[in-house]
Order: structure tokens, then C-alpha cells, then sequence
């Protein structure tokens, strides 16, 4: 009973020590990551393996790993909805990026995005040039949104994440 306690306990270390390097390192999009992302994320998941387990490498140690991740993955997400205040200290808060064509350079670097990666983003939005976004948005989960012109008309609904913006552009 005893290594499967500690299991528990390694595991929602790793896990909490995994959210807040994402939380102090920054986000992107899955499809925003690069080959050097890719290849970090499988080695600090193979580095930090053992950690969880400890010297328990059987089947039963690696599923009580999994589980105690998944326990807390859930719990995680329930503190999320049911708090704004936690949701916001570990996910931050939305960043507007581009603003009336604009590239918002204190922004891009605070999140280091670089021209490159947002041009690369409003294209995937179907956006030729970044002076034809009206409001491109870094998303709590990494992802960017994208208004442009393009919209024959523009919505604007009350969300947590949306109200800083509603604001600014109203």
C-alpha cells in the first residue's frame, strides 16, 4: 500500500510541476509546435516517467501513474470552471496580438511569438496579411483567433475569456 502511495504522490508532483513550466515557459497552439517542441515534450514525458513510478515498473505501478494523472486532470478541470480567480492564475488570460492591422509588439514578445508564427496563424484563418486582421486574440489554451475584414459582420458575445476585449473594442 505504501509504493502506491508514493506513486500517487510522485505522480501529482510531476503534474504539477509539468502545468507550471507550461505556465511559466508559455503556450502553443498543438499545431503551432515545432519539431524542437515536439521532441522536448517526449523527452521531458520519458524524463519524468521514472519519476512517477519510482523503482515500481510494473503494469499496476504505471496504471496507478495514469490514473492518478487522469484523477487529476479532472479535478483540475472542475477547479477550473468552478473558480474564475484559479482558472486565470494557472492559464493567465488572453493576449490580443494584432489590433486594427496592427502587430502588438509587447505582446508578441511577452509570448514569444514571432512575425514569422502569427502570419503563419492569420494565414491559417485565411487572412493574406496581418494589416487585414481587425483582432487576432492568444487564446487561454494556446490557440489564436483571428477576426478580419473579411466578416460582413461582427459579433461580440460576453464570455470570461472575451471580456477585456469586448471593451477595448466596442
Amino acid at each position: 500500500m505504501e509504493a502506491i502511495i508514493l506513486i500517487i504522490g510522485r505522480s501529482l508532483i510531476v503534474y504539477l510541476f509539468i502545468i507550471t513550466a507550461i505556465r511559466i515557459f508559455g503556450k502553443r497552439e498543438i499545431s503551432q509546435l515545432s519539431v524542437i517542441d515536439l521532441v522536448f515534450i517526449l523527452l521531458i514525458s520519458n524524463s519524468v516517467q521514472s519519476a512517477m513510478v519510482g523503482g515500481n515498473i510494473t503494469l499496476f505501478g504505471g496504471l496507478v501513474a495514469a490514473a492518478t494523472l487522469f484523477v487529476a486532470n479532472y479535478i483540475m478541470g472542475e477547479l477550473f470552471f468552478r473558480s474564475k480567480r484559479f482558472s486565470k492564475f494557472v492559464q493567465g488570460e488572453p493576449l490580443m496580438l494584432v489590433y486594427e492591422g496592427k502587430p502588438i509588439e509587447e505582446h508578441l514578445k511577452k509570448t514569444k511569438i514571432s512575425h514569422d508564427e502569427l502570419e503563419a496563424a492569420i494565414r491559417e484563418h485565411g487572412v493574406a496579411k496581418i494589416s487585414e486582421v481587425d483582432l487576432a486574440v492568444l487564446e487561454r489554451d494556446g490557440n489564436i483567433s483571428v477576426l478580419s475584414n473579411n466578416y460582413k459582420r461582427k459579433t461580440i458575445r460576453k464570455r470570461k475569456a472575451n471580456e477585456i476585449f469586448s471593451r477595448e473594442i466596442v
